[in-house]
């Protein structure tokens, strides 16, 4: 089906032949938006100690980067141009979270988080480039744009950001409130306000093959018991005892190549890591909670959402919810995929199990009842 979020394109077209590949301006994506909060309220968020903030200031080519939470003091001492960014708002604002719906076509497990920008006239955070896919839609305001697909990656010294050092724009567009502009990993860009502007940036998560990795071999290192000890019972006398021998690392190396992994426990760390909350982010357990049975009947009647800061994925088998991992129930299956997909679902089984855990995640702030 076509969609005015993606110019007309389908879902299907659009992943053919712009995901990943090259960018695609959209005009009026959202007809009539305006955005979600206004500066004011977007400040405010940066006072809070759980949410991920940056101030960014350029004054002659020189930049200066500060990080949250922030105080109203922080605000009157600013100096040239700036940008005021906050990360993650779709973690506190239902109506950022209701946003993120409309890329549903785009895997759960690939979205970072929905961050706002605001800057006065002139204000931005310099060229740049993502390893990231990244949606940029406009809010209230103008910015421009200014894209370039240029391979020159050096970046100026000493900068707290990483900003090029050359940038030669290739294609620039103004974007207005409802525009949308798309943008593949690496495509270096500058945004520049024109009056007061809020941009709305939809980020996609790319893991480098080194965070891969790394966190993999800690999750080995959590799941995974070899047992037996380093032996050498055929040690012979040396002449240099500060020598690694050949024979020690031989057999080392035999002890490193037990380790054994198949598509399961791919798939268990894939699931707990990526569904793993940010370190900034905590879950609040209600602070009158209904009984189990006051819980099931108002989860019937009116449903259960995924709280906010909630990210929930599954496997064929498994569900994961938070780091944690579950196997599906087969009697509620289909009604946990559904509570994963839209993030709401009306309460429609007797299965005791599903019910214990359901409730179990409400106690534990990881879902909330629907008002």
């Amino acid at each position: 089906m076509k969609t005015t979020l993606l110019g007309g394109l389908t879902h299907t077209a659009f992943l053919r032949k712009h995901w990943q590949k090259k960018p695609l301006l959209i005009r009026n994506a959202i007809p009539q938006f305006e955005g979600l909060l206004d500066k004011n309220k977007l400040i405010s968020l940066s006072y809070n100690e759980d949410v991920q903030s940056r101030l960014v200031m350029s004054n002659k080519k020189e930049w200066q980067l500060l990080n949250g939470p922030f105080a109203p003091r922080d605000f009157k001492k600013i100096s040239g141009n700036w940008t005021l960014l906050v990360q993650g708002i779709n973690y506190f604002l239902p109506s950022a979270a209701r946003l993120l719906k409309s890329f549903n076509f785009i895997p759960h497990a690939r979205l970072d988080d929905l961050m706002v920008s605001y800057a006065p006239d002139g204000g931005g955070v310099g060229p740049h480039f993502d390893s990231y896919d990244v949606f940029l839609l406009q809010g209230f305001g103008k910015r421009l744009w200014q894209i370039s697909k240029q391979e020159d990656r050096s970046l100026v010294p000493d900068a707290p950001l990483r900003i090029l050092k050359k940038f030669v724009p290739e294609e620039e567009w103004l974007l207005e409130a409802g525009d949308m502009l798309y943008l593949p990993p690496n495509y270096a860009h500058n945004g520049i306000a024109v009056g007061e502007s809020m941009t709305y940036s939809i980020g996609f998560r790319a893991l480098s093959h080194q965070e891969i990795v790394r966190e993999f071999l800690h999750y080995l290192e959590d799941h995974y018991d070899l047992d037996g000890i380093y032996t050498d019972p055929d040690l012979m006398l040396t002449k240099h005892p500060a020598e690694i021998s050949p024979l020690m690392i031989k057999k080392v190396a035999s002890v490193l190549k037990k380790i054994r992994f198949n598509e399961k426990e791919m798939s268990d760390f894939l699931g707990k890591y990526l569904s793993e909350p940010k370190q900034n982010l905590y879950f609040d357990a209600p602070h009158a909670p209904l009984t189990k049975s006051q819980f099931l009947q108002q989860a019937k009647k009116k449903g259960i959402c995924l709280d906010l800061k909630s990210q929930m994925l599954f496997t064929k088998a498994t569900l994961y919810i938070n780091g944690e991992a579950t196997k599906f129930h087969p009697e509620s299956k289909a009604l946990l995929k559904q509570l994963a997909n839209q993030r709401e679902v009306i309460l429609n089984t007797s299965d005791a199990a599903t019910r214990d855990l359901l409730y179990g995640w409400y106690l534990d702030g990881y879902l909330d009842l629907m008002a």
